[in-house]
């Protein structure tokens, strides 16, 4: 394999990033190492030593990072980026491909899709493993941003509605939600209705209500943060459900997937009606990841990645799985 940019996939002469990504990740031209100088072992320690104090949720083992004269190092304040290795909790499959998938799989949605994500990158740790890298954007000129994902906007907690409560509701749901937060709801939610789409085209089974959120933007207004945790899930658990929530409120079931079993374009249509959007809009979206040209992208980064070559196989017969659900 050709050195490729750790970050877009984009080929280079030697292992490392482009400039351009560089400026997404470091905000300036700052060096950016390939290679830490820590194991996922002392990430695990480092964060049960501080697990009081962070402000990262989720299970997965994570760690604050920030870049001193051009290394990364761990910290438990003003982190510019977030760590995520190797989960340490086993799944069923490819559980070592977990970092390449997210990242392939951000990649995939930001450069074929059009969605704006968080920058990431995929680096190596000290012993070799691969790790997840990405930048946070809750914070804007020194200053922390209000942000609000969306289980906390419908009210949604552990104490209100259980251990389950961040996949309680239903992506008709989200829109209702959207809808009362952010005047530029017909913007935003076209957005939404795109990240959701694409979510199950790539085969993301844990887009819950955690993994959407709302920031203010530099005009002042809630707007949709850039996508974060979209990775293609049923590569690792491949009998997971093909949504995290339901699609529409209530548990409504559309006639063709009572008939088919599955999801296809005819539910998302009926979405994007319950949405607001505008039909015309909705059938040029859908019609996007009807054509082979968009696929060809995605596989060519799929070759490109990062993921073992049995992953990269595995990867893509879900996402032609799903592309064919949506024809």
């Amino acid at each position: 394999m050709m050195p490729r940019c750790r970050s877009t996939l984009g080929p280079l002469t030697k292992d490392g990033f482009t400039s351009a990504a560089l400026r997404r990740l470091t905000g300036g031209r700052r060096r950016l190492p390939t290679r830490l100088n820590f194991t996922r072992a002392e990430v695990i320690r480092y964060r049960a030593g501080i697990a009081d104090r962070m402000s990262i949720s989720g299970i997965q083992d994570k760690v604050s990072l920030r870049l001193v004269d051009g290394d990364l190092v761990p910290t438990e304040q003003a982190g510019e980026f977030i760590l995520k290795p190797i989960p340490g909790t086993p799944l069923p499959e490819f559980t070592d491909q977990v970092p390449a998938n997210e990242h392939l799989t951000m990649q995939i949605a930001e450069q074929v899709f059009g969605i704006a994500t968080a920058a990431n990158a995929l680096v190596t740790l000290a012993d070799g493993e691969p790790a997840y890298l990405t930048a946070r954007f809750d914070r804007r000129d020194g200053q922390r941003l209000d942000m609000e994902d969306f289980c906390a906007l419908a009210g949604r907690s552990p104490a209100t509605d259980g251990r389950q409560y961040k996949y309680l509701g239903s992506y008709e749901g989200l829109g209702v939600v959207l809808r009362r937060y952010c005047p530029a709801y017909p913007v935003e939610a076209e957005k939404l209705f795109l990240r959701i789409l694409v979510n199950f085209a790539l085969g993301n089974g844990d887009a819950h209500l955690k993994n959407f959120s709302l920031f203010t933007s530099p005009d002042g207004d809630p707007v949709l943060t850039p996508a974060y945790d979209v990775l293609n899930t049923t590569l690792h658990l491949p009998n997971e459900t093909p949504l995290a929530l339901d699609l529409f409120e209530g548990g409504y079931l559309t006639p063709e997937f009572l008939a088919l079993g599955f999801h296809g374009a005819g539910d998302f249509r009926l979405l994007g009606d319950r949405l607001g959007l505008v039909p015309k809009r909705v059938q040029v979206l859908l019609g996007r990841l009807q054509d082979p040209a968009l696929w060809q992208r995605v596989d060519d980064l799929i070759q490109r990645s990062f993921l073992t070559f049995p992953a990269q196989e595995a990867y893509r017969a879900v996402v032609h799985d799903r592309c064919r659900a949506l024809k």
